[in-house]
């Protein structure tokens, strides 16, 4: 099995080991968080570490690691440690839970999630480190950026676009052909049927922006 280490603790880490027990591709070495949390349980995972302390793990031939902090609106700090973690050498997998149905023609980047009944479908493209939550779906054609999260449930219909960073909030439903930029969030349960541009939050049905704080 390969040696893997997660960073960053809380609720999505839960669903994350949750996903890896069902597989015996990955050996979870043990979780990296903040020093209040050292020694403390993660559904039965132990953290071990905190972040500044990469350098090291890798250093003992633990060779895989995935981000494992959550983010629901604000994925900056995902983003730090992911390209801290990449500067140290380690390799991201993508961790897809073995209840989601992930078309063959999908093409994922490394180090994204796949959650419990999830699916993706033909010709899909998702970028790295993002978040493709349980129940979420995809349709074919559509592109998913960089770090972006599709919370649970969330719809997307076929050749929707969503840009690097933006949160598409639970049970939200983006009508096909829809393309909402960077660094948005859609709000739970909104209906989605014109364009939403980059930097703005967007809730309702119809889906109407309001510019971000």
């Amino acid at each position: 099995m390969k040696k893997l280490l997660l960073i960053g603790g809380g609720g999505h880490c839960k669903s994350i080991i949750d996903s890896l027990n069902q597989s015996t591709e990955y050996d979870i070495i043990g979780i990296l968080d903040t020093p209040n949390k050292l020694g403390t349980l993660i559904s039965g995972i132990k953290v071990i570490g905190v972040d500044s302390e990469m350098q090291s793990w890798f250093d003992k031939g633990i060779g895989f690691a995935f981000i494992a902090l959550g983010s629901t609106g604000d994925t900056q700090l995902r983003k730090k440690l992911y390209n801290k973690a990449r500067l140290v050498g380690f390799e991201f997998p993508v961790i897809q839970d073995s209840t989601a149905v992930v078309s063959k023609q999908a093409n994922i980047g490394e180090g994204t999630f796949i959650g419990k009944g999830a699916i993706i479908n033909a010709a899909v493209q998702i970028g790295k480190n993002a978040i493709i939550n349980s129940g979420a779906i995809v349709e074919h054609d559509s592109t998913i950026g960089d770090y972006c999260h599709l919370a649970p449930g969330a719809t997307l219909s076929g050749n929707v676009k969503v840009g690097n960073h933006t949160h598409v909030g639970t049970n939200a439903t983006v009508i096909q052909g829809i393309e909402i930029g960077e660094q948005s969030i859609i709000g739970a349960g909104s209906v989605v049927i014109r364009k939403i541009r980059s930097g703005f939050v967007a809730y309702g049905n119809p889906c109407k922006e309001v510019e971000r704080e």
